[in-house]
């Protein structure tokens, strides 16, 4: 399995160390959030590692939604243990959750379908920040404050029209940003295609916070920092 290297798996317990995590982020998203760092005080493995895992061990369903209650850290227990059911947790096992997992229909087990997906989940998901998340703040004239540029995974969700899908490629749509005072929601739509066909779509939604007034200097240097930081990890790994 691709992800192999991304995690180790003690029975259905599931372990992510920072280093894993960041590798992930990095590698396979080349996110550069530096949340996802293995020295970050407030360090988390990125959500879209744990989608992928679930989807891994846990099949395809044609409906699928992730709601993300919790941040994981380096090395903390992931119950992995199997069920059929239509909802479940990701948790530590015991009062901690992380992730709510609800999905209907059929659950497919085709692990070239669950990589294909993930790959391209991820791929679409890791480049959100610069890229698209920027132009919507500057367009409402608020930006990340530098001092705490705070982005959390809140959910994502996606539905198919069949399982019978071959190559499935995500395509960004339509995206938005809605402001409430200093704390914002960020949805970013995509659909699915297969051999240049709509088979699917879905969102994912980031909730931001502690906004503060644009100032175009600042945003610039905001965003060059981390174009600087992906520039350095991909200059130190060739």
């Amino acid at each position: 399995m691709f992800l192999d290297e991304f995690h180790r798996a003690e029975g259905s317990t599931v372990r992510i160390s920072a280093q894993q995590a960041s590798r992930f982020a990095k590698e396979l998203a080349d996110d550069f959030n530096p949340i996802h760092d293995p020295e970050a005080a407030r360090f988390c493995v990125p959500g879209d590692l744990l989608f992928s895992l679930v989807l891994a061990k846990y099949g395809v369903s044609p409906k699928m939604s992730f709601i993300f209650k919790g941040m994981v850290g380096d090395n903390d227990p992931l119950d992995f243990s199997p069920s059929e059911a239509n909802e479940f947790n990701i948790s530590n096992g015991a009062d901690k959750v992380y992730l709510r997992v609800e999905r209907s229909g059929a659950i497919i087990k085709n692990p070239s379908l669950a990589e294909t997906l993930s790959r391209n989940y991820v791929a679409f998901s890791g480049h959100n920040y610069p890229y698209t998340i920027q132009p919507l703040l500057t367009a409402q004239n608020v930006m990340l404050n530098p001092e705490r540029p705070l982005v959390i995974y809140e959910r994502m969700l996606f539905e198919l029209d069949s399982l019978m899908v071959e190559n499935p490629i995500l395509e960004a749509k339509q995206a938005e940003l809605i402001v409430k005072g200093k704390r914002g929601e960020v949805n970013l739509n995509f659909v699915i295609k297969s051999d240049g066909i709509e088979v699917g779509h879905g969102f994912k939604r980031l909730l931001v916070s502690g906004l503060i007034p644009h100032e175009q200097a600042v945003a610039d240097k905001l965003v060059a920092d981390y174009l600087q930081l992906k520039h350095n990890y991909q200059a130190a790994a060739q």
